[in-house]
């Protein structure tokens, strides 16, 4: 068995954010991503990006906006999909000092 970290319980808007993909089926079959942004805290989607397609770099340049709204969150959560593990997302992760779970 693996390490387990404990996360934080959000005490803030914007401290913590949860970062997920959606998808379907458009009628003639063609699939289409959602990513949704969460604020753990307020439980306020923070973002909806709809696309065929979604890269970690399309997932950073996502982020972009919100930080400079809201503010840098100290901690984002994930699953493990490839766009999150990219190296696109690693390097934002060390640019910007975000806690990625």
């Amino acid at each position: 068995m693996g390490i387990r970290q404990s996360i934080e319980a959000p005490t803030a808007a914007s401290r913590h954010w949860s970062l997920v993909f959606l998808s379907d089926r458009l009628t003639n079959g063609r699939r289409f991503r959602i990513l949704a942004v969460v604020s753990e805290c307020t439980r306020e989607c923070l973002v909806l990006a709809t696309d065929t397609s979604l890269s970690g770099l399309r997932v950073a340049r996502e982020l972009d906006p919100i930080v400079c709204h809201r503010g840098r969150p100290t901690t984002i959560v994930s699953d493990n999909s490839r766009e999150f593990t990219s190296n696109a997302i690693l390097a934002r992760v060390d640019e910007t000092c975000i806690g990625w779970h």
